[in-house]
């Protein structure tokens, strides 16, 4: 199981930080845990995603240099902080993770076979 919890009402030009917790022994041979978001009206998007031992990231063009995504392994928790928020990052934030190494690339929304249920960022202008 994935739970996010984090999101709220910003204005724009501030931050937030998302958390995701995976819980179960599902995620013993997670490979990669990634974020991803869907504004209404529009396909849900890769954001950033995190190898979990490796620790290296990947990131969104349109959130780099804003966005770095974290991970605590011993509380298997994956972070999300996001600065400088835009109205346009306006979206529900979904955890996801896969089930191993193989599969499309990180940023395909295909290689993911977990998700949490979201948790909603709203960014006021």
């Amino acid at each position: 199981q994935l739970v996010e919890s984090g999101g709220g009402l910003v204005q724009a030009g501030g931050s937030l930080r998302l958390s995701c917790v995976a819980s179960g022994r599902t995620f013993a041979s997670t490979y990669a845990m990634a974020w991803f978001r869907q504004a209404p009206g529009k396909e849900r998007e890769f954001v950033a995603a995190i190898r979990w031992s490796a620790g290296t990231t990947l990131y969104a063009d349109s959130v780099k240099g804003r966005v770095t995504i974290s991970k605590d392994n011993a509380k298997r928790l994956v972070y999300l902080q996001m600065n400088t928020l835009k109205p346009e990052d306006t979206a529900i934030y979904y955890c996801a993770a896969d089930r191993g190494p193989y599969g499309p690339y990180l940023s395909v929304r295909a290689r993911y076979e977990y998700w949490g249920q979201g948790t909603q960022v709203t960014v006021s202008s």
